[in-house]
């Protein structure tokens, strides 16, 4: 399929030359070129067909050697060289490359043809006209280009927002279970853990300090109920985890800081009084993990904690000591503190690190974005986008704008010879009058897509100019300019309403207007120089031929506004489509993170909160011993639940680890959800008997393309060459050997976002080659080694599953 869409319109340009040369020859006038106009219009066709056919994967070169092609085919065969195949290449430069390589793509392929035609036609008036009709064309290929590098840019970015929440479905449950371990630990280990060593104080200073007892008692009492609500708060199913609080937070951080200092540690604090948002957040997680570490690892420690703002940065230290005492209670955590602190700072795009502090205590550091919102999503399209964007359109409605007027100045070059003075106007003058009624009519194109009914109301208002320029400069009878200009002009603008209007309900009178405002200018035009009849008419000869003129024009224009309605339909389905199918996927997602909170929710009432109710219980009894077993028991079933849902998480990522020929071939049949069309061709022949490594390599490339979240119907393709390359680089020569190449189309997510990224790192553990088309397809060739291969341990570490 993709060999055939390369080839194609190259096969179909040699056709077009070959009919020019034979059966069209005789309508054209082609003359016949000599021996030697033949050998270069054969070599000329010759290199310009081979580099068509790499226009979609290396556009530059290929327009390279059809610039090539071009000056050897004008220069050997003038008048039988159809040179269709350098717009064509500037076509899909325009689509694939950026603007500012457009530009000089568009300047070179101008400049060959203009060389060209200066060369065969020396310095006579038909050069200009030459001119002229070549700049046109290559600037409409080049604005029809752009066109389709914007549609394709917005096509690309909603592909990169999908794929995103694809990814993000895929992993909700594991998310979910992650975010509830985390705060679990956060919350869980910060209460009990005082809990423990209040109770322990109290017990062994009871005696001498009897008022202890009671402060114990209580303080174990507000503590377990504090958990039992942080806890139940956890857990509801109705919580929306993606809603950032707002809310200032430096008072709940100064309020967590106190709760420390009154189990007799000193704290100091630097604390802006206006924290808020995802970061202030994070903040406040990490000074409690930080401090529920310095409290059980760091006995009688001084704790420091520092919050300041860098350059919109939240730079957070904790500073605590070296330890007075034995830490009695190191073992009653779930090992993830630091983890969870790291993972809380990445959560919101920040880093943390933890380690040793020179004065023999230890150090939390983190840096954290300064935000008061939500964080963009990495798939979607940034800010940075719209401005390229405008660009684009901007270079677009320029391309139609110059172009409205440069096809009309050809035929006004072509007639400027058989131009005559007029009462003391020359003939350059009316030729610079008519240029600029031209460019004045084409100007307001530029603004087309923003407002398109003000728009149409200048270009019909420029129209109205030409019968006054004429009444004051008539111009010989030479309308035809002016009708060429107008309905091109007039019918981009009928387009662009209907494309970029609101719809045929407000637009409709749009082609109507237009062709009685057109038909009278044009009729008016044609009365004011004498063009109609040869001689000045009546009025209601001006009015007929104005209706009549009317009619025969709002069928073009009324046609002009339907294409642009389909134009606009199809592009608000696409968006509809995408929106739903987002919608879907972060459905998905909402469902399979409330089912994982219904799961652990469950698992939470059986192993902590009926023992933190008994705690509480306990405490209100007073009896002090029990509660500090209770608390020790309720940290250990915590820490027993923290260890399963890690163990659900590696199980989660268990998956085939030698897989067969076999297995490849049922991972490409079970390639997706019911309803979805899979074509497969050299599964399992291309696989069978192939090094373990190269297996490997391929079951995980496919497992990430085919679980990327696609929906659309996927063909896979493996199949043994010879290594040639893939891309722009090719091996050496003498290196060349077998190699497998596998061709995935249809997979538009796994091109796009976090899937693509773990294709490029399990191509580059396998050393393999890999490319990306944004229409959906991904290309892989795997050298295959001269001998049997152990299955190396980077395939295994860098191969990660669509979970990771």
């Amino acid at each position: 399929m993709e060999t055939t869409r390369d080839w194609a319109l190259p096969v179909l340009l040699v056709g077009v030359q070959v009919a020019e040369l034979g059966p069209a020859a005789p309508f054209l006038d082609v003359r016949t070129p000599g021996p030697l106009g033949v050998v270069g219009l054969l070599v000329a066709v010759t290199v310009e067909t081979v580099a068509l056919s790499r226009r979609r994967h290396t556009p530059v070169r290929a327009l390279r050697w059809a610039l090539c092609a071009s000056a050897l085919g004008q220069a050997t065969a003038y008048d039988a060289y159809a040179d269709l195949g350098l717009p064509v290449a500037v076509y899909s430069v325009a689509v694939r490359c950026p603007a500012a390589v457009t530009s000089r793509a568009l300047a070179a392929a101008v400049g060959v043809s203009w060389s060209a035609a200066a060369v065969r036609l020396g310095l006579h008036p038909a050069l200009a006209t030459q001119l002229a009709i070549v700049a046109a064309v290559y600037v409409v290929c080049a604005g029809l280009g752009l066109t389709r590098r914007q549609w394709s840019a917005r096509r690309l970015a909603a592909a990169r927002l999908l794929a995103g929440a694809e990814e993000k479905r895929q992993r909700a449950g594991e998310t979910e279970r992650a975010r509830l371990a985390r705060e679990l630990h956060d919350v869980s280990a910060h209460h009990l853990t005082s809990v423990v060593v209040t109770a322990d104080v109290a017990r062994r200073l009871g005696d001498r300090r009897p008022e202890l007892v009671a402060e114990a008692l209580e303080f174990a009492e507000r503590t377990g109920r504090e958990t039992l609500t942080a806890i139940h708060r956890l857990v509801a199913v109705m919580r929306d985890a993606g809603q950032a609080d707002i809310r200032p937070m430096t008072g709940r951080i100064h309020e967590l800081v106190a709760g420390f200092g009154r189990l007799g540690r000193p704290i100091a604090t630097e604390i802006p009084d206006d924290l808020a948002g995802p970061a202030a957040e994070a903040v406040h997680g990490i000074v409690r993990e930080a401090l529920t570490n310095a409290l059980r690892h760091a006995p009688g420690a001084a704790v420091r904690v520092v919050v300041h703002r860098a350059g919109g940065t939240l730079e957070l230290t904790v500073d605590n000591t070296a330890a007075r005492g034995t830490a009695d209670y190191a073992g009653m955590g779930s090992g993830r503190g630091v983890t969870g602190m790291r993972e809380r700072a990445a959560a919101v795009a920040g880093e943390l690190t933890a380690g040793p502090a020179p004065d023999g205590g230890w150090r939390v550091h983190a840096q954290l974005p300064d935000t008061t919102g939500p964080l963009p999503s990495p798939a979607g399209p940034g800010r940075r986008g719209f401005p390229r964007e405008r660009r684009l359109r901007a270079l677009t409605d320029g391309a139609l704008a110059f172009t409205t007027t440069a096809l009309p100045l050809v035929l006004l070059l072509t007639a400027a010879e058989s131009w005559t003075h007029h009462e003391g106007t020359t003939g350059a003058v009316a030729v610079g009058l008519v240029s600029a009624l031209l460019a004045v009519h084409a100007l307001p194109l530029l603004w087309r897509r923003h407002a398109p009914w003000p728009v149409l109301a200048a270009v019909l208002a420029t129209a109205w100019l030409w019968p006054p320029a004429c009444a004051w400069a008539p111009l010989s009878g030479q309308v035809s300019p002016f009708l060429a200009g107008g309905l091109l002009t007039e019918t981009l603008t009928v387009y662009t309403l209907g494309a970029y209007g609101r719809g045929a309900a407000r637009t409709w009178p749009a082609p109507l207007v237009t062709a009685a405002a057109s038909a009278g200018a044009l009729t008016l035009t044609a009365a004011a120089d004498g063009a109609l009849a040869g001689e000045p008419s009546s009025v209601l000869t001006v009015a007929l031929i104005a209706v009549a003129l009317g009619m025969l024009l709002c069928p073009l224009f009324a046609l002009a506004w339907g294409v642009g309605l389909i134009v606009r339909a199809r592009r608000l389905r696409a968006v509809a489509r995408d929106d739903l199918a987002l919608g879907n996927s972060r459905w998905a997602a909402r469902t399979a993170a409330g089912a994982e909170r219904h799961r652990l929710a469950a698992r939470l009432r059986d192993a902590v909160l009926h023992r933190t109710s008994a705690l509480v219980r306990l405490a209100h009894e007073g009896k002090l011993a029990e509660v500090a077993d209770e608390a020790r028991a309720t940290l250990a079933a915590m820490r027993e639940l923290l260890h399963e849902m890690n163990a659900v998480q590696d199980d989660d990522h268990a998956r085939v680890a030698a897989p067969t020929a076999a297995d490849v071939e049922a991972l490409c049949r079970a390639a997706g959800p019911a309803a979805r069309k899979v074509t497969v061709r050299g599964v399992p022949e291309s696989v069978a008997g192939l090094p373990q490594a190269v297996i490997l390599t391929t079951y995980r490339l496919l497992e990430t393309a085919l679980g990327a979240g696609d929906r659309d119907p996927v063909r896979i393709r493996l199949r043994r060459v010879r290594d040639r390359g893939v891309g722009r680089k090719p091996r050496r020569r003498g290196r060349r050997g077998a190699a497998l190449r596998l061709t995935v189309t249809g997979v538009r997510l796994a091109v796009n976002g976090p899937a693509a990224e773990r294709l490029r790192a399990q191509a580059t553990a396998a050393q393999a080659r890999i490319s990306f088309e944004q229409a959906g397809t991904v290309r892989v060739l795997l050298p295959l080694p001269a001998g049997p291969s152990r299955v190396p341990a980077c395939a295994q570490e860098v191969s990660p599953s669509p979970h990771a």
